[in-house]
């Protein structure tokens, strides 16, 4: 685990609306969602993915079929065409640059990027050329991937940046290896933890530690009471 700590006051300091105050008429991961988080008083979880001609966007799933019905994906399309799509709500799919604008730099903004496997080049260099003008915003960059963490911590000194963890699917001795080794190549700033694996080891270590550890995704009463126990911050869904 990192020993570098960036000032991470804000990290905590208000539950994160994830993929942004979404809900009937209002897409995940839209600009309606995003403004509607800012209203609530929350901060902003979304994710990030690249266009083929290396355009930062603000979409989570691996294809645009959910979202779109578009048979294709994000990586596999040009910015411009990505521009005409449309989310169920009848938004675009967000450029990051539009997210952070809309941010302004006050509102804490986590970013969680989406690179597979060895292949984080592009998707890295994208999002760090847009938070290029952002230097003092309230914003931390996440992954799944530790090798996304390891090349954006290259390119971006002096962000707070954060390994999103979950043990689902995973048996415990694969689990361990796996955060052993993803913490050892990120030196996260942050985790962000699933909440169906609080409490863990992991979270609580961390904590003795004083690395902040956010939990994903708050759904319902009993989770907030959890997150509470375990737990620094909440990324939440709906009323939660």
């Amino acid at each position: 685990m990192s020993g570098r700590r960036p000032d991470a006051g804000w990290l905590t300091a208000r539950p994160f609306a994830h993929r942004g105050l979404h809900g009937p008429g209002v897409s995940e991961n839209g600009m309606a969602a995003f403004a509607a988080a800012i209203d609530a008083g929350d901060g902003i979880e979304c994710d990030v993915r690249v266009s083929r001609d290396g355009i930062a966007f603000v979409f989570h799933d691996a294809d645009l079929g959910r979202m779109t019905g578009h048979p294709s994906s994000i990586e596999a399309m040009e910015a411009a065409a990505l521009d005409r799509m449309r989310l169920p709500d009848g938004g675009s799919i967000p450029r990051l640059s539009a997210l952070l604008a809309l941010c302004g730099g006050r509102v804490p903004l986590l970013i969680e990027v989406k690179a597979r496997g060895w292949t984080v080049g592009p998707t890295c260099r994208a999002v760090a050329e847009e938070l290029i003008g952002w230097k003092d915003a309230k914003i931390g960059l996440m992954s799944f991937n530790p090798w996304a963490i390891w090349r954006l911590r290259e390119q971006r000194v002096g962000q707070l940046f954060g390994l999103v963890v979950t043990q689902r699917g995973k048996g415990r001795l694969r689990g361990a290896i796996e955060r052993r080794l993803a913490l050892w190549i990120a030196r996260p700033d942050f985790l962000a933890c699933d909440i169906c694996d609080l409490p863990s080891r992991l979270s609580a270590r961390a904590r003795r530690r004083a690395m902040p550890v956010l939990t994903w995704t708050v759904r319902s009463a009993a989770e907030r009471a959890r997150a509470a126990a375990y737990a620094d911050q909440i990324i939440r869904e709906g009323a939660a």
